[in-house]
């Protein structure tokens, strides 16, 4: 059935607080009953929405717009997957029409809010996908992404939105937008289930002419990981965005990263083919049997954009096209200095009323960091990164080669967890790690480091090259007192445990070393330095750096700033 949609003078005039619970145009059908196919499989007991430009037999296919709907007969091959592992899909959920937008306002069955302030878009076009997450409707929610749409909804709404190597999922079924560039992306509240639903969806098809057997990376990043920031960065007047961005490169650097200004020039000419080029004549092409005789049922500014594919010759495909392989030429040198390549999710929050006044100027500024992604063939994943001082989110993406979606996943699980966040706007917390599918695994330990061992202190690469990987950082219990001991080279401080509530709390970080290289590790920790329990704030217990009692006699005592970096600090002002 089709659920009415809340008008724009409605949302927009809604109290500026998270709405849960409500369609408000999130929903185009729901199914009579969810539909279930299977009572067993990885995702039994999940429930989904799928966006409505993807097949689901009983349900119309709208694409946003109902002169075009039809009834498939069949399951797109994505859908039938999950159905098939146990899934069961609640409906069809509101879009920019023909999946032709960033913003989520373009669909007549309304504007789909944002779901933490109803007076802001939800990001689109895979708008009501995305809300339907956010709102903890659904466990997840498929989407598609051709110039940013599964990500840039996940980015405003504090979840997360994969965006898989192009062919890892078939397309068929799913309605083109620009068919050589579509991705199927899936909504998740946590980054662990939205790569369990990928390891199910995912496989060549060759009823998809874009699908395609992947060699994918089945190692994680290393542990000291190189990742690009954009040497411009763009937030259209935004500081509580361009703050975000500097919070989330602190993030990156704290989990063992290291920034590297990046050329973006290229990435944003790239960007700007996708609309300003004979390779807008794909999204004319998605729907010319419908478009060339009904052309006034399709919304402004969608069908000037459709229309703008005409005009074009074959002539100037094939320029554009070797225009865009040049760039990607171009933008492929970033690859041999950096692993990933970090960007804003979106530069800045419009609100609708905003968006309405002016939707293609604002709509355009909302994929600056997304469109080029598709178009050089890159995999991409969205994760939440902070909440703004005005209640709404701030994402980030994390940017790789085709075939990095499991090394992605792996890093944006740890940098989601990192944040504290709540899941979408639920406000429930995120559950524990999970173990992503497609990477090796192998027996580690936890060891904490207090000194010269510190992310980025001259002992760290002793973690690194054994392929250590940063969890976190953390304090001890207030058992503890901290030693600047005298002689060391490089210089090293020496913890040592007093008695119970007698001493102070020490930051430390705490690394993952598999453990077939521990025993090596051990072996180059000379005395008066060693291995032992330590006590953690708050309760627990990781194996760690102590010193011998006998080292610390005469030595300067530094409890006092908590932590070595405090310390080192402290000399470099002097």
């Amino acid at each position: 059935m089709v659920q009415a949609a809340v008008s724009a003078d409605v949302v927009s005039s809604a109290a500026a607080a998270p709405v849960l619970g409500q369609a408000l145009a999130a929903w185009i059908a729901r199914a009579p009953a969810p539909l279930r196919e299977s009572a067993s499989g990885p995702l039994d007991g999940l429930s989904f929405a799928a966006k409505d430009n993807i097949d689901v037999a009983g349900l119309p296919t709208t694409a946003g717009c109902p002169a075009f709907a039809y009834e498939p007969q069949a399951h797109a091959t994505v859908v039938r997957k999950l159905l098939g592992a146990g899934a069961s899909l609640h409906g069809k959920t509101n879009l920019d029409q023909f999946a032709c937008g960033l913003n989520g306002t373009r669909s007549p069955y309304g504007a789909v809010p944002n779901a933490f302030n109803p007076a802001y878009v939800s990001g689109g076009s895979s708008s009501g996908s995305a809300y339907v997450v956010a709102a903890g409707e659904v466990d997840f929610a498929l989407g598609t992404d051709t110039a940013g749409s599964g990500r840039v909804p996940a980015g405003l709404n504090n979840i997360v939105g994969f965006k898989p190597s192009k062919g890892l999922i078939s397309t068929s079924g799913v309605l083109p937008a620009a068919q050589s560039v579509d991705c199927v992306s899936i909504f998740a509240r946590t980054v662990a289930l939205a790569a369990q639903v990928l390891e199910v969806a995912a496989g060549f098809d060759d009823a998809d002419p874009y699908s395609r057997k992947l060699q994918m990376a089945d190692r994680a990043f290393p542990a000291a990981f190189r990742f690009g920031v954009p040497s411009q960065l763009q937030f259209f007047g935004d500081a509580l965005a361009e703050a975000g961005f500097r919070d989330a490169v602190t993030r990156l650097r704290a989990l063992g990263g290291t920034p590297v200004p990046v050329n973006y020039a290229p990435l944003a000419e790239a960007a700007a083919l996708l609309y300003d080029s004979a390779l807008v004549a794909e999204r004319y092409v998605a729907i010319r049997g419908f478009f060339d005789g009904h052309e006034n049922e399709v919304v402004e500014p969608v069908r000037s954009i459709i229309a703008s594919g005409w005009q074009y010759t074959a002539a100037e495909l094939f320029e554009a096209q070797t225009r865009l392989r040049a760039l990607g030429q171009r933008a492929a040198a970033m690859w041999d200095s950096i692993d990933v390549l970090l960007v804003p999710t979106a530069p800045t929050h419009y609100s609708i009323a905003q968006m309405q006044a002016d939707p293609v100027a604002l709509n355009r500024n909302l994929g600056v960091y997304t469109n080029f992604v598709n178009l050089l063939d890159y995999a991409a994943l969205s994760v939440p990164s902070s909440m703004r001082p005005d209640g709404l989110p701030f994402g980030i993406t994390l940017v790789a080669p085709a075939g990095s979606d499991w090394q992605l996943a792996e890093l944006g699980q740890r940098y989601h967890h990192a944040t504290g966040l709540t899941q979408g706007a639920t406000g429930a917390p995120l559950p524990a790690p999970q173990p992503i599918p497609g990477l090796r695994t192998e027996p580690s330990v936890r060891v904490a480091v207090v000194g010269a061992h510190l992310s980025g202190m001259p002992l760290n690469g002793q973690l690194t090259e054994r392929g250590a990987t940063l969890v976190g950082t953390q304090q001890t219990a207030p058992d503890y007192k901290f030693f600047a001991l005298p002689g060391t080279t490089p210089p090293k401080p020496g913890l040592l445990r007093v008695a119970p509530g007698t001493g102070a709390r020490i930051a430390l970080e705490i690394w993952e070393m598999p453990l077939q290289h521990y025993g090596s590790f051990v072996a180059l920790i000379a005395a008066p330095l060693g291995i032992a329990t330590l006590a953690l704030e708050g309760g627990g217990s990781v194996q760690g750096f102590v010193c011998e009692a006998q080292a610390t006699a005469g030595a300067q005592d530094i409890s006092h700033f908590a932590g070595w970096r405090a310390y080192i600090a402290s000399l470099q002002k002097t």
